[in-house]
C-alpha cells in the first residue's frame, strides 16, 4: 500500500501521474538548456539589462518600447565596447533580445509547469508519505535558479562586456542538479507503484556523476571564456583536434600566475580539461553500464552509450567547424542528455543495491 502524508491509501495511477509530471518539469529543462547555449552563442544574455519576473513576460509591442529597450543597452559595456563601434542595429538588437526573452519566459513556464501541479497534487492529497520536502526542495531549486540567472547576467552590465564565466558554470551547474534531482525523485515515485526498494547512491553511482559535474564545470566556462574557438577551426584538422593549434598541450597557456589560477581562467588550460576529461568520464560511465548490463538493465546501459558518445563526437564536430552555432547547442542539450542518463543508471545500480 502507498501511502499520502496523512497515511491514505493513494493509486497507482496517482505515483505514475506525478511521474510522468517530473519528467515533463525535466524535458523542459533540457529545452531551457538549449535555449540557453543559442543564448549564449548569439551574445543574447545582456540584452534585457532589468529583471521583471511578471511584466517582463510581454516584450515591447511598439517602437518606442523597443527604442528605450536599446537605449537601455545602449547603457551597458557590450554595447558601448563591442555592438556599438560594430555598427548595432535596432533590427540586430531585437534578434538577440528574442532569445533571451525566450530563455527567460521558458524558465518562468518550467516554474509555473512545477508550481501548478504541486499545489494541485498537494490539495488532492496524492503525494506519496515523505515526498512533500523534496518536492519542496525541487521547487526551491527553481527559484535558486532564477536568481542565480540574474546574479549572473548583472556580472556583464556595468563592468565587462560579456557575464562571468565562474557565475555562467553557476548557472548551469544549478539547471543541471535541478534536472538529476527532477529525474532521481521522479524514479523514485516510480519504484513506489512497483513495490521495490528505495534507490540509493553507491559509489560507483558517485564516482560517476562527480567525474561529469566536472566536465560540465569545465564545460561552462569553455563557453564562458569563448574558449570553444582557440583551438581553431576546419575540418578534419589535426591541429584542431585531437591537437590544439598543432600541440597536444597548447603552447597559449599562461603559467605566470599558477596552475590553479589557470585552471579557471586561462582559455588555453580549460579548453585543454575539458577535451581530454571527456574521456575519463567515457571510462567511468563505461564501466557504470557494464555493471547495469550485469544486473539485467541493459536498456539504461544503452542509453549511457548512447549518450555519451554522440556527446564526444558532437565536442569534436564542434571544434572543427569553429564552434558553428547549432552543432554547439546540440552538444549541449546532448550534454543534458549525459547528465540524464547518468542519473537514470546511479538510480537504476542504486535501486539493486538498496
Amino acid at each position: 500500500m502507498i501511502l499520502t502524508s496523512a497515511t491514505r491509501p493513494i493509486a497507482r495511477d496517482d505515483t505514475r501521474a506525478i511521474a510522468r509530471w517530473l519528467f515533463c518539469v525535466a524535458a523542459l529543462v533540457c529545452l531551457i538548456l538549449a535555449v540557453g547555449g543559442i543564448t549564449r552563442l548569439t551574445e543574447s544574455g545582456l540584452s534585457i539589462t532589468e529583471w521583471k519576473p511578471v511584466t517582463g513576460v510581454v516584450p515591447p509591442l511598439s517602437e518606442a518600447a523597443w527604442q528605450r529597450a536599446f537605449e537601455a543597452y545602449k547603457q551597458i559595456p557590450q554595447y558601448q565596447e563591442v555592438n556599438g563601434p560594430a555598427g548595432m542595429t535596432l533590427a540586430h538588437y531585437k534578434f538577440i533580445y528574442f532569445w533571451e526573452w525566450v530563455h527567460r519566459l521558458l524558465a518562468r513556464l518550467a516554474g509555473l509547469a512545477f508550481a501548478l501541479p504541486l499545489a494541485v497534487f498537494w490539495l488532492r492529497g496524492t503525494i506519496p508519505l515523505g515526498y512533500k520536502p523534496r518536492l519542496l526542495a525541487l521547487l526551491a531549486l527553481g527559484g535558486l535558479q532564477g536568481a542565480v540567472g540574474w546574479w549572473m547576467v548583472t556580472s556583464g552590465l556595468s563592468a565587462d562586456v560579456k557575464v562571468s564565466h565562474l557565475r555562467l558554470a553557476a548557472h548551469l551547474g544549478v539547471a543541471l542538479l535541478t534536472l538529476g534531482a527532477l529525474i532521481w525523485t521522479a524514479l523514485d515515485v516510480l519504484g513506489l507503484r512497483e513495490r521495490t526498494p528505495r534507490a540509493r547512491m553507491t559509489r560507483l553511482g558517485t564516482l560517476a556523476l562527480a567525474a561529469i559535474a566536472v566536465q560540465v564545470f569545465s564545460g561552462a566556462l569553455v563557453a564562458g571564456m569563448r574558449a570553444g574557438p582557440v583551438a581553431g577551426g576546419g575540418w578534419f584538422s589535426a591541429d584542431a583536434w585531437p591537437l590544439m593549434q598543432g600541440s597536444l598541450i597548447p603552447d597559449g597557456i599562461d603559467w605566470s600566475r599558477g596552475y590553479f589560477h589557470g585552471l579557471f581562467n586561462d582559455p588555453f588550460l580549460v579548453h585543454f580539461v575539458h577535451r581530454w576529461w571527456a574521456f575519463v568520464v567515457a571510462g567511468v560511465l563505461v564501466v557504470l553500464a557494464r555493471k547495469l548490463r550485469a544486473i539485467g538493465r541493459g536498456d539504461v546501459s544503452v542509453a549511457i552509450h548512447c549518450a555519451f558518445g554522440v556527446q564526444i563526437l558532437l565536442g569534436i564536430a564542434t571544434v572543427w567547424s569553429g564552434v558553428e552555432l547549432w552543432l554547439a547547442v546540440l552538444h549541449q542539450l546532448t550534454g543534458a542528455l549525459v547528465v540524464s542518463s547518468a542519473v537514470w543508471g546511479a538510480h537504476a545500480a542504486g535501486r539493486n543495491a538498496g
